[in-house]
């Protein structure tokens, strides 16, 4: 069976292709410049895995509830459209808003390999380029193992939201290679990896768990790439082109804060989308959810040096200022520790500071 035969609208009516211009830089140093870049290297290529293998696709998921979430993390728990719905309609509910956020993961996924093959490309170091080339082997995992949870496991596959689309198209389409690293590495990544840890931490399946912890081991290490070559690039740039990258940082803020209205579920399952859209905006849960989402992005950008007044005034008025000093390394070691605490062949080395 086709991937066409699972999504909710039909491939043909969906946009696949972006437009872009940019250069494709030859480094002709290729004498190891950074050691802290060089060891993050060398972890790339120690913490290879094989989704085929590392995973236990033997597990089966809950068909009433397939990532046994608890139903206080469904925006439309605790309404009044929810107490109205039979069990029947809960169990739909529960099946598509699941579907969707994965099928979100993998297209994600996507995008990040197609970014991380750009950064290739473009990225004037060797030392960044032999890094962004185990990145892209990452990646093309991430996609695949979302693909076979959902083609195998779910059966359902939603296109890639608005507001994920609009964000990807940008960081695509931009020429400039630290566009690239700004709106893949830090925000939308960063954002995934807070998504992912959701699922690792309160799902109850363990195949569902499993597949976000083994992802969110190479996902953490791809952030420290980006905090790596940013915080040491952005120093070197006057003040009109850092305040273009916080004005973007903004806007593709706001973009991912919006992603998690699911507003495609809710047309889908013929729900009131006004209706239904409201109770999301005022869900004291999701309110709550969507600003720990941006829990490593806050620190990441104040680290890199994009924190001028723009940016902190759009994060006071999202109320994200208090994730500013949240210690990114104590995550990112907490998030390899859960990794291993899965089991399989991997048994990666305890991440450290990239900078170390």
């Amino acid at each position: 069976m086709s991937s066409q035969e699972r999504y909710t609208t039909p491939l043909a009516e969906l946009e696949s292709t972006i437009r872009t211009e940019f250069d494709t830089v030859f480094s002709w140093e290729y004498e190891q410049q950074r050691p802290a870049l060089a060891k993050l290297y060398a972890k790339g290529k120690q913490q290879q895995w094989d989704a085929a293998e590392r995973i236990d696709w033997s597990l089966e998921l809950d068909p009433a509830n397939p990532m046994q979430l608890p139903d206080a993390s469904n925006p439309l728990f605790g309404t009044r459209i929810w107490e109205r719905m039979t069990e029947t309609e809960r169990i739909e509910t529960r099946l598509h808003a699941q579907a969707w956020q994965l099928s979100q993961d993998m297209h994600g996924e996507q995008g990040a390999l197609i970014c991380t093959a750009k950064i290739v490309q473009t990225v004037p170091d060797a030392d960044s380029k032999f890094y962004a080339a185990t990145q892209v082997m990452d990646e093309a995992r991430h996609v695949e193992a979302y693909a076979r949870l959902l083609h195998e496991k779910v059966g359902l596959i939603y296109p890639m939201s608005p507001p994920l689309q609009t964000l990807l198209d940008q960081v695509i389409a931009d020429s400039r290679w630290d566009m690239t690293y700004l709106g893949m590495q830090i925000l939308i990544e960063g954002l995934a990896l807070a998504a992912f840890a959701n699922i690792r931490d309160h799902s109850a399946n363990r195949l569902a768990a499993q597949v976000n912890a083994y992802v969110m081991q190479d996902e953490a290490r791809h952030v420290a790439f980006g905090r790596l070559a940013l915080r040491d690039f952005y120093p070197q740039l006057g003040e009109s082109e850092r305040d273009e990258r916080e004005e973007f940082a903004v806007e593709a803020c706001y973009l991912m804060r919006d992603r998690f209205l699911a507003g495609q579920v809710f047309e889908r399952l013929g729900l009131p989308l006004q209706e239904c859209l409201e109770h999301a905006e005022n869900s004291e849960l999701l309110r709550v959810f969507r600003a720990r989402l941006f829990a490593r992005i806050v620190p990441a950008m104040k680290e890199i040096g994009l924190w001028g007044p723009r940016i902190r005034k759009a994060y006071e008025d999202m109320e994200l200022l208090e994730y500013a000093n949240v210690d990114l390394e104590a995550l990112t070691r907490d998030d390899e520790l859960k990794g291993e605490q899965f089991g399989g062949p991997l048994q990666p080395a305890p991440c450290c500071d990239p900078a170390a």
